[in-house]
């Protein structure tokens, strides 16, 4: 496998059909996307995929539900669920343990994927993760409620999913129409649609509060990223996981949003590279 070229592969394990692309060698880094609608592991870092690929075996995967990986109801507790997922994948790969890199959904989960198998995860870096609780805003937030509406009616459509990007990024500019399209292509998928885990309705995976759990037995070394203008799950949300993670370390960034992979693409991968081989 070429250094400089992101592949395609699908993996079968526990009765799940899970895609992922990768791209170079070496010990095992897996980014784990958002939830959003459309979201899939390529498309949330496609900024950052290469820069790691000199020195890490990068891996992208497609969390069930989204992307190209297999769709159904989640009916177990959704964070403990991909935990379970991302404990087999590792496995599925014979890659024994994994750097995990999560940003909102994936966030969560890599965080509880830390807790229930500690032995799988190497460093851990979150970005703007899901499961916890906001000191000073408003529950559910703005960006929350948008995400989760956004298939009811009159449906989904470009004009809602523009909407969300309101929530998602500081500066909506840094988001291209052709991204959009792509999302909303993957979104507007009937069987993506129907078991679309954050979505008002009868296919809606249960959550729990991730910053109830024993964080504070976690030994990873860990690195909490927030962008200061997050409206999906505000900034101050990370005050109380700083607190309770042992060998936490807590970065804002200014002027950006839920996405700060995206937005703050140049400065996040010289900051993950750093802290991945400090």
């Amino acid at each position: 496998m070429t250094q400089n070229a992101i592949t395609s592969h699908f993996v079968e394990f526990d009765g799940l059909k899970v895609h992922y692309n990768e791209i170079g060698q070496g010990p095992a880094l897996i980014f784990v996307h958002g939830g959003g609608p459309g979201s899939s592991g390529l498309s949330n870092f496609s900024r950052n995929m290469e820069a790691f690929a000199d020195r890490y075996r990068v891996i992208a995967i497609d969390l069930p539900g989204y992307g190209q990986s297999t769709k159904l109801k989640i009916a177990e507790p959704l964070w403990g669920y991909y935990a379970k997922v991302l404990a087999g994948f590792i496995d599925a790969l014979g890659l024994g343990k994994a750097h995990l890199v999560g940003n909102s959904l994936g966030g969560a989960s890599a965080l509880k994927t830390a807790l229930d198998f500690p032995g799988k995860v190497d460093r851990l870096v979150l970005m703007g993760p899901g499961g916890g609780y906001s000191l000073f805003e408003k529950t559910p937030s703005d960006g929350i409620k948008s995400l989760v509406t956004f298939y009811m009616p009159p449906g989904p459509s470009i004009e809602r999913l523009r909407e969300f990007l309101q929530y998602l990024v500081y500066d909506p500019s840094s988001v291209s129409d052709e991204v959009l399209q792509e999302r909303l292509e993957r979104a507007t998928d009937p069987e993506t649609a129907e078991f679309m885990p954050l979505r008002l309705g009868p296919n809606m995976a249960p959550m729990t509060d991730l910053w109830r759990e024993r964080l504070d037995a976690l030994p990873h070394e860990t690195l909490i990223i927030w962008g200061r203008e997050d409206r999906v799950n505000p900034m101050d949300q990370g005050l109380i996981l700083m607190r309770q993670i042992p060998k936490a370390r807590f970065l804002v960034m200014p002027q950006c949003g839920h996405w700060a992979q995206w937005e703050k693409a140049t400065e996040f991968n010289r900051l993950v590279a750093g802290f991945l081989e400090g």
